[in-house]
C-alpha cells in the first residue's frame, strides 16, 4: 500500500521556552503527515503534545528545525504570512470552544469569512450550509450561553470548516463535554475524515485515539512511538477523565 502524499513535514524541530531558565518542550522531532490521514497525538500532561499541535498548526514557531506545509517552508515565515496560511488552509477546534460570548452562532461561524472579506450574501449562504452540516440550523441566532457543551463544540467545528481547510486540528475536543456529546463530536470528526479532510487530534483518552488510523506517542518532547492502527469507532459513550492539566 502506497503512503499518502506528504502534507506536513517536520525536520528536526525543537521548541524552547524561556531565556534565563529554559524548558525544552520539543526535542528534535521529525515527522511526516500524509494528506487525508486521521492522526491522534497522545501523551501524559507536559509531554509536549499540545506544543507539537501548535507548531503543526502555525500557532507557534519552532526554535530550530524546519516545518513544511505542502511545498511551503512555513517555519521561517513572518506573522502576516502565517496568519494567511492559518486562515486559508487550517482549521482549529479547542477544548474551551473559544467562541465569542457577545455574538450569536451565525456570526461566530461567519467570523473567519468576514475577516477574509467575503461578501455578506456569500457569508450567509456558507454559514447556513455549515450549520446544516452540524445540525444547528435552528440555533443560528442563539448566543453561546444558550447552548449545551456539545452544541458549542459543533459551532466551533462549523467555524473551523468555514474556509474549507485542508487540515483540521482539534486540541482535546472532548475535554469539556459529557460522554454522549464527546462521542457525537468524535463521530462527526470521523465523518469529516472519511470525506477527505486531514484530521489531527491531541488527546489523553485512548477511546478518542481509537478513532484515528495513526497514533503518535509523545513523551518528554520526543516521539516515543508512531503506530498505525485500524480505526475503531466505539459503540459505547466516551468516558471523559476530568484531567485538564
Amino acid at each position: 500500500m502506497n503512503s499518502p502524499e506528504p502534507l506536513i513535514e517536520l525536520k528536526s524541530v525543537s521548541k524552547v521556552y524561556g531565556t534565563a531558565t529554559t524548558f525544552e518542550a520539543l526535542r528534535c522531532v521529525t515527522l511526516s503527515i500524509g494528506k487525508g490521514e486521521f492522526i491522534s497525538i497522545v501523551g501524559p500532561s507536559g509531554s509536549g503534545k499540545s506544543t507539537l499541535l501548535h507548531i503543526l498548526g502555525c500557532l507557534d514557531k519552532p526554535t530550530s528545525g524546519e516545518l513544511f506545509i505542502g511545498h511551503l517552508k512555513v517555519s521561517k515565515m513572518g506573522e502576516d504570512e502565517l496568519a494567511e496560511i492559518r486562515n486559508s488552509q487550517l482549521g482549529f477546534v479547542f477544548q474551551a470552544f473559544n467562541l465569542s460570548p457577545t455574538i450569536n452562532v451565525f456570526k461566530n461561524v461567519g467570523l473567519p469569512l468576514m475577516i477574509k472579506g467575503m461578501e455578506d450574501d456569500e457569508i450567509e449562504k456558507r454559514v447556513d450550509e455549515l450549520l446544516k452540516v452540524v445540525g444547528l440550523s435552528d440555533k443560528k441566532f442563539n448566543k453561546p450561553s444558550q447552548l449545551s457543551g456539545g452544541e458549542k463544540q459543533r459551532v466551533a467545528i462549523a467555524r473551523a470548516l468555514a474556509n474549507n481547510p485542508q487540515i483540521l486540528f482539534a486540541d482535546e475536543p472532548t475535554g469539556n463535554l459529557d460522554s454522549k456529546s464527546g462521542k457525537d463530536v468524535m463521530d462527526f470528526l470521523s465523518g469529516l475524515w472519511k470525506k477527505g479532510v486531514t484530521v489531527i487530534v491531541v488527546t489523553h483518552e485512548p477511546v478518542v485515539a481509537a478513532y484515528s488510523e495513526r497514533v503518535i506517542h509523545i513523551r518528554d518532547g520526543k516521539v516515543e512511538k508512531d503506530v498505525k492502527q485500524k480505526p475503531k469507532i466505539p459503540n459505547v459513550n466516551i468516558k471523559i477523565k476530568r484531567d485538564y492539566a
